[in-house]
């Protein structure tokens, strides 16, 4: 058992490293996606994060893998597809929702056409798809920090967020400013997906974020319950994937979303709160 789980992270600093980004990112991440899920925008995450791909491609091409320069070019992209998903609905009269999958299609087709042009195959696949080996000094600082900023963010804004989730009228009848805290969310969102793609990539990032959140809701029913649970299965699903990826050799950010993944699946099938096999026998049980 030393072998298999703690021997790695004792004897490689680069484990080390993704594991402590990787946890900071677990008390963050899917707290926001448990709002997500609440306010129906589960693919609003992965949406933002392909939006900022033409971004960190750009950043890219001018200095190479450094991490300040791909997040900021990532975050500028992602902000401004967010933004401007919301101006082009308000001036067309069409749905914001459209708009996003317009946009996110562009980028995305936009991002990896710059990255391969500026790259070859390991620079595209290391962007897309993560490597614990991209997980520098300036990587994770920026990684625990953003979680640090999401968490203080999270305590000033969780009771509007909450109160917009179930009771939207109310909240804008009790002037809790939903527009604001809307654009503040989004931005948090931006920001997490981005400073989660040096271990998990453009393109796993979002799994880190919204598959603890929405096997969460198979483990309680209220919103700070919901929350726990899915950091309590984000960070396992992180020490899991990294050993995994470290043991079969297989990229991290893949590995990480398919032990989510799993969890997810078992929370489905044995969840407490609207599981599978509990609605199964219950019926039983009333039929009998």
């Amino acid at each position: 058992m030393y072998d298999v789980v703690v021997s790695p992270f004792v004897e490689f600093g680069f484990l080390r490293r993704a594991l402590v980004g990787c946890l900071a990112l677990s008390v963050s991440a899917p707290v926001l996606g448990v709002f997500l899920v609440l306010r129906r925008m589960s693919l609003t995450a992965d949406v933002l994060a392909h939006g900022a791909l033409p971004g960190v491609a750009l950043g890219f091409l001018l200095a190479g893998m450094s991490a300040p320069v791909l997040w900021l070019g990532g975050l500028a992209a992602g902000l401004l597809v967010a933004v401007g998903a919301g101006a082009l609905s308000r001036a067309t009269g069409g749905r914001e929702d459209a708009t996003l999958a317009a946009l996110y299609l562009v980028a995305l087709g936009l991002g990896v056409a710059l990255i391969s042009m500026g790259g070859g195959s390991a620079e595209l696949s290391h962007i897309l798809f993560g490597s614990v080996l991209g997980v520098d000094d300036a990587a994770l600082l920026l990684m625990a920090g953003v979680a640090s900023v999401t968490l203080v963010v999270l305590a000033f804004a969780w009771r509007p967020l909450v109160l917009e989730c179930f009771d939207p009228a109310f909240a804008q009848a009790a002037g809790a400013r939903g527009g604001l805290w809307h654009m503040v969310f989004q931005a948090l969102v931006v920001v997490n997906v981005l400073s989660a793609f040096q271990a998990l990539g453009t393109l796993m990032a979002v799994g880190l974020m919204m598959l603890p959140a929405i096997a969460s809701r198979h483990w309680a029913r209220e919103v700070g319950g919901m929350a726990y649970a899915a950091v309590g299965i984000a960070l396992a699903a992180s020490v899991t994937g990294i050993l995994v990826s470290y043991h079969l050799d297989v990229p991290t950010g893949p590995a990480i979303v398919l032990v989510a993944g799993g969890v997810w699946v078992v929370s489905v099938l044995a969840g407490p709160v609207d599981g599978v096999l509990g609605r199964v026998l219950r019926r039983r049980h009333l039929a009998g």
